[in-house]
């Protein structure tokens, strides 16, 4: 790649640009590149250390009303879909991470690029949205029957308490469904900076 045109793609990431050799300029857009991408990594971080979080809350839960059948099969959807995406992220994390080794920049800047495309507007990306209200029920009802000391046929029977989670449930879920939206507009964001400096970096090559 010409210095020129190596030129021109860093000011479309910094437009206080010096006069810099190929090689520095090749360093500071692999420096930008991962940077944008660990933006990426820092939510899932988040996500898979709320997974595990989630998985030990259910552990404890669970062996203390280990008499309770209900309440231990509703821990267990819950927990199933809490393993499953852990899985799924620690995956999704490798993959993502993984160095370019001898790959040049715009390679693997476009198989990241892919991940991060399927992950987001992918077939299943809009599973959360099935997810996010089966989530909030269960797990309500999980955080719910554990603080109430009593069964979770007890806990359904109370008009109190169901009135209770619906007006949580409905609350929680519209809360999730806030900030995913939120969350998706600022990975989208950051897709799409990716994808215009990965169409740059390709043009000259």
């Amino acid at each position: 790649m010409e210095d020129y045109e190596l030129q021109k793609i860093w000011r479309f990431v910094d437009t206080n640009l010096k006069h810099k050799s190929e090689q520095e300029l090749n360093l500071l857009l692999t420096s930008k590149t991962r940077h944008t991408i660990n933006k990426f990594l820092v939510l899932l971080g988040i996500s898979l250390l709320t997974c595990i979080g989630l998985l030990v809350f259910l552990a404890v839960a669970t062996y203390s009303r280990k008499g309770d059948l209900i309440y231990l099969i509703n821990n267990a959807v819950i927990g199933l879909i809490t393993i499953v995406s852990l899985v799924s992220g620690l995956r999704y994390w490798d993959l993502l991470h993984n160095n370019k080794y001898n790959q040049p920049l715009s390679e693997w800047l476009g198989n990241r690029i892919n991940l991060i495309s399927n992950k987001l507007t992918g077939k299943n990306s809009y599973i959360w949205y099935l997810l996010v209200p089966l989530m909030n029920i269960t797990i309500g009802l999980s955080i719910h029957v554990l603080y109430a000391q009593k069964t979770m046929i007890e806990v359904l029977n109370t008009e109190e308490s169901v009135y209770g989670l619906i007006f949580g449930t409905t609350i929680g879920s519209l809360v999730s469904f806030y900030g995913i939206n939120k969350l998706r507009r600022y990975q989208l964001k950051n897709l799409m900076f990716l994808k215009d400096l990965h169409r740059r970096l390709t043009s000259v090559q």
